[in-house]
């Protein structure tokens, strides 16, 4: 009587505050949930639906041009803010723009044009408030030397800037695209491990090449290779300047300046262009042209042509275009964004990476038609923008204006620019870039994450750009393929008093329950990884039996906490069903805990718990599953007590 009392109390606790399997959603509203959590993990419209119409429209008009919604707030306690910020960083963007375009191989007019036009377009459709548009040496230098291997800047300029523009153009494409469609988890492959690696190299190849224009060298190899470069260096090395130490000297101690006294950022941020003016001037009084020390040469007046019929989409190079465009493109996305994401988080704001897409996609597309080539957000003149108080994108106006005022007035006075002091700001950012005590931590933290990092770098260093970005994705692909292919299991045990349960290894404290073990899966169940937790199940059973047999016992159950587990397909269904037939020829029963309604909707379907192992077997949680078995075991042990009587 009492046994049956006992048994009906189980029952109905089970059916009461147990797992609901009989919860089911339709087909259409799981692909609805998947997609939205795949694509629109932020729910960017949510709230929409119960808006009238009109409103619905002006509220996603609003989403894809945010300047919709900061410039109806705008006023001059703001704006005076942007000003500052944005002629602070148009005095950098001047400098970078011609030393950038330089080091791509293009005329440094190009260089100012990127700088007028991109921020304009940014300014309209980027969601963030501290980033600063232009050009940036990384993706200058990859363009060049994925273009230079079809077209030389020497041999043919003209088809080689036209490239440039048609690259542009299908970087834009394709980082709208990207936003558009919601593709953002494609940057992702990108890590902070790869970029820091990807970065530190391309700053040491870039100071190298730098050095022909730093020392004085008129010869100079094309090649970015370590090997190549040196090699220039010594063949080359009696061309030198010291013109370019004193500007290097004049720039680091700008930068010490701002550590030791940050409100005097603006020093630091105005030296490059103090470097080219006071350059400038010392060419023009000493006429340098005519002494050996190479100048920018002419730069006409004007603003941006308009290039559009230039672009290039037929003939052979197409595919080169292609290429340079997705891969500069990618790299462009993960700088920008990842600037700006940083720069939001201090200042304790968010910041839309789909927008972000759409905003340099945007840029790129329309300034492939106005004499442009790839922009992107720089993390120097972003972090400049940040430090003079820029409020909001209209810093990025300022700047703007300020490049066109150059453009119309002031852009002849830059010919006798040195190249010398061109170099001389390069190499000085680029050795910003190169983190050593990033490196060193890396190596602390996750060694796997530093061996991602260094093959980037050594491959950028030692053979090309493309060797070096692709063999690091790739090793950070094979790494997030091995975390699902061989995902962990760990055996837990119980806190005592308690009934929390943890990991047996990171916990010695925690204690196995007799005759039960307790396995945590932590990851989804496919196909991939069906086949390795099948196996490192039955070898977690052998184990404990092993250890219960020492103790003369035997085990009896097997608990799997299915928590973490937050999809199953078919195959890992069929691995279920092989495990439970192995423990059930050794007598040993299978309970599941905690499985998520993902998992339960297609165990129940599949006849898994109903047909396999049974709906009493499925339990909220460890303590209810490990209690089942208990009850489970002196159940069958009495009944075996009353059949030898």
């Amino acid at each position: 009587m009492g046994t049956a009392s006992g048994d009906d109390d189980r029952h109905v606790m089970h059916q009461g505050g147990g797992v609901n399997l009989s919860a089911r959603r339709p087909f259409s509203e799981a692909l609805r949930s998947g997609l939205a959590e795949t694509f629109f993990p932020d729910d960017p419209f949510r709230g929409f639906g119960a808006l009238p119409p009109k409103e619905r429209a002006w509220g996603a008009l609003k989403y894809f041009v945010p300047a919709l919604e900061w410039v109806p707030q705008y006023g001059i306690d703001k704006f005076k803010f942007d000003l500052l910020a944005g002629i602070t960083i148009a005095s950098l963007a001047i400098p970078q723009g011609i030393s950038y375009a330089r080091l791509a191989n293009l005329p440094p007019i190009i260089g100012l044009y990127s700088s007028f036009v991109p921020p304009l377009l940014y300014a309209v459709f980027g969601s963030s408030n501290n980033l600063a548009v232009g050009t940036v040496a990384a993706a200058s230098l990859l363009l060049a030397s994925i273009i230079e291997d079809e077209v030389s800047p020497e041999d043919n300029p003209e088809l080689y800037l036209h490239l440039f523009y048609t690259a542009a153009f299908f970087t834009g494409i394709f980082q709208t695209a990207l936003g558009v469609f919601r593709l953002g988890l494609i940057v992702d492959f990108l890590s902070r491990s790869t970029i820091t690696g990807f970065m530190g190299g391309t700053a040491m190849i870039i100071i190298m090449q730098q050095l022909k224009g730093l020392l004085g060298m008129k010869h100079f190899t094309s090649k970015t290779d370590l090997i190549s470069v040196v090699g220039s260096i010594f063949k080359y090395r009696h061309e030198s300047a010291i013109l370019g130490v004193c500007f290097i000297l004049f720039l680091f101690s700008s930068k010490h300046l701002k550590k030791k006294m940050p409100h005097l950022f603006w020093v630091s941020a105005i030296a490059p262009f103090m470097v080219v003016v006071i350059g400038g001037v010392f060419d023009f009084l000493v006429h340098g042209d005519e002494h050996g020390i190479p100048i920018v040469g002419d730069l006409k007046k004007g603003i941006n042509p308009i290039s559009i019929s230039q672009l290039r989409f037929n003939g052979k190079h197409v595919g080169v275009v292609v290429k340079a465009g997705l891969l500069s493109g990618i790299l462009a996305l993960a700088e920008g964004i990842a600037v700006g994401r940083s720069l939001a988080m201090i200042k304790n704001e968010q910041i839309d990476g789909n927008k972000e897409m759409i905003a340099f996609g945007m840029m790129n597309i329309v300034g492939s038609f106005t004499s442009c080539y790839l922009t992107t957000g720089p993390f120097s003149k972003s972090a400049v923008n940040f430090d003079a108080g820029g409020k909001t994108p209209m810093s990025n106006v300022v700047m703007s204006v300020c490049i066109l005022l150059v453009l119309l007035f002031l852009a002849p006075l830059f010919k006798y620019t040195p190249l010398v002091a061109l170099s001389s700001i390069i190499v000085v950012a680029m050795i910003g870039l190169i983190k050593v005590k990033e490196f060193i931590r890396l190596y602390r933290v996750d060694k796997f994450d530093f061996c991602i990092c260094m093959v980037a770098f050594v491959g950028v260093v030692f053979f090309t750009m493309v060797i070096g970005l692709s063999a690091s994705v790739g090793l950070s692909v094979l790494r997030a393929l091995l975390y699902v292919a061989r995902p962990a299991t760990v055996k837990l045990g119980n806190i005592t008093g308690t009934e929390v349960f943890r990991d047996v290894k990171q916990y010695p404290h925690a204690k196995s329950v007799p005759n039960i073990l307790v396995l945590q899966l932590g990851s989804p169940i496919y196909f991939v990884n069906a086949g390795y937790l099948r196996e490192r199940i039955l070898r977690w059973v052998e184990d404990e039996e092993h250890i219960c047999k020492g103790h003369g016992q035997d085990l009896q159950c097997l608990v799997l906490d299915l928590g973490g587990v937050t999809s199953i397909d078919n195959t890992g269904i069929g691995m279920l069903g092989e495990v439970h037939k192995g423990l059930d020829r050794k007598g040993i029963m299978i309970a599941l805990a905690n499985p998520r309604l993902q998992v339960t909707e297609k165990l129940v379907v599949s006849g898994y718990i109903k047909d396999t192992i049974g709906e009493e077997s499925v339990f909220l949680t460890i303590t209810d599953a490990i209690a089942s078995c208990r009850y489970g075991l002196r159940r069958f042990r009495g009944k075996e007590g009353c059949s030898e009587v």
